[in-house]
């Protein structure tokens, strides 16, 4: 059985600006370890989920997600919004 090939698909979403998330990196191999180790750098939670990542696969860079996807993307944001409260609470903590 041959192991299946790291993945991953970098979003970027600013709701003052941007209408939905848009892909901003992807690439799988060396390519997806580099993305999470930027993500790590910069304190980018990082969440695995296949299923999400082979949907977002297929779309182009700097393109925004489709609408079928809102509802899925909207889960990750709430997680993301979880985990920098989480985050924030665990530093200020003496």
């Amino acid at each position: 059985m041959r192991r299946q090939r790291d993945k991953a698909v970098a979003l970027r979403y600013h709701e003052r600006t941007d209408r939905a998330p848009k892909v901003t990196a992807k690439g799988e191999g060396l390519i997806a370890q580099r993305i999470k180790e930027i993500a790590r750098e910069n304190g980018i939670p990082i969440r695995r989920d296949d299923a999400l990542v082979e949907l977002l696969a297929p779309i182009e860079i700097d393109r925004e997600i489709p609408q079928e996807l809102y509802a899925a993307i909207a889960e990750l944001l709430s997680w993301i919004y979880r985990a920098n409260n989480a985050l924030r609470k665990e530093h200020s903590q003496p």
